[in-house]
């Protein structure tokens, strides 16, 4: 045996059931509704056994995670935040070695199919603008609560530019005032603790990506990171109950074809749509003395 094997130890740890597909269809009346999540449940605690003994005394399989989930949609989802709270509560309430938890959800929209001049009661059509997402992270008595977004595509065909950049032997990229600006946007809001319990979560998500979309439109635009931040402290300002919100925003090029060499002009109108490689801008706007962010980025991969 090592003789150094006595100095390893079990370190943090998290388990659970990720990506349980959910759709949750109301039917109380002949008009129904639909509520689409990708939610992953994973419980923190007090664990060591199962690791360090193969004792399995304290762990709630995932299988009894999954059978939760749906269970507690049987009474409604009502937001992906709300139902992750509830999920919380139920984890850290029905089992005193469990201390917290991690719980994730991703949101898909529904439209209403438009049949003969109404929406239909009964058939809808996914909406592909963007994907809603939700963390709540409980750590004994303390909560956080994450809204967010990803994959809200975006595109200003002027009012953008980029020039006063630093040039040397390696730059190729001639200075422009007027260029097409388009974005990925991912954002991810943090809520002040305080503040959760009486918060209308669908409606704040509403309101914090109707101002997102309005602060990308607004003034001229710089850099992606002039437009980031701005968007950023726009929401803020309308929304006293965010202390933090972070940004993942690649900036997705588009090229003037040069039409020379078939005897055309572009005067800015055809573009080269170029996927990979891409300018990525990341930041973080929050206030300055806002509430603690503990542990509540924990496990989310990349910036945001």
């Amino acid at each position: 045996m090592n003789a150094n094997s006595n100095n390893i130890i079990l370190g943090a740890n998290q388990y659970g059931k990720a990506e349980v597909r959910l759709v949750k269809i109301t039917r109380d009346t002949d008009r129904h509704e639909i509520e689409d999540l990708n939610v992953t449940s994973q419980l923190r605690g007090d664990f060591a056994d199962a690791h360090l003994l193969g004792d399995n005394a304290h762990v709630v399989a995932t299988d009894t995670q999954k059978n939760t989930i749906y269970s507690l949609a049987r009474d409604g989802v009502g937001s992906p935040e709300a139902f992750l709270l509830r999920l919380a509560d139920h984890f850290t309430g029905s089992f005193n070695w469990v201390s917290g938890g991690r719980w994730a959800a991703e949101s898909y929209a529904w439209d209403r199919i438009q049949a003969h001049g109404t929406g239909h009661d009964h058939s809808f059509v996914r909406n592909g603008q963007e994907v809603r997402t939700a963390v709540v992270v409980k750590d004994g008595p303390a909560t956080h609560v994450v809204g967010g977004l990803e994959d809200l595509t975006v595109l200003k065909s002027t009012e953008s530019g980029f020039v006063g950049y630093p040039k040397d032997k390696y730059t190729t990229l001639a200075e422009t005032t007027d260029r097409v600006l388009a974005t990925d946007i991912a954002a991810r809001w943090r809520y002040n603790p305080s503040a959760v319990g009486a918060l209308d979560f669908n409606k704040a998500y509403d309101d914090v990506k109707a101002l997102l979309l309005e602060g990308f439109t607004e003034s001229y635009s710089h850099a992606l990171q002039q437009t980031l931040f701005e968007m950023g402290k726009k929401v803020m300002a309308a929304h006293e109950e965010i202390d933090e919100i972070k940004f993942s925003m690649p900036n997705k090029h588009h090229f003037v074809v040069d039409l020379s060499p078939f005897g055309q002009n572009n005067p800015g109108e055809v573009f080269f749509a170029a996927d990979r490689p891409y300018g990525l801008i990341e930041a973080t706007v929050l206030r300055e003395h806002g509430s603690d962010a503990g542990n509540a980025w924990d496990g989310i991969a990349g910036f945001c």
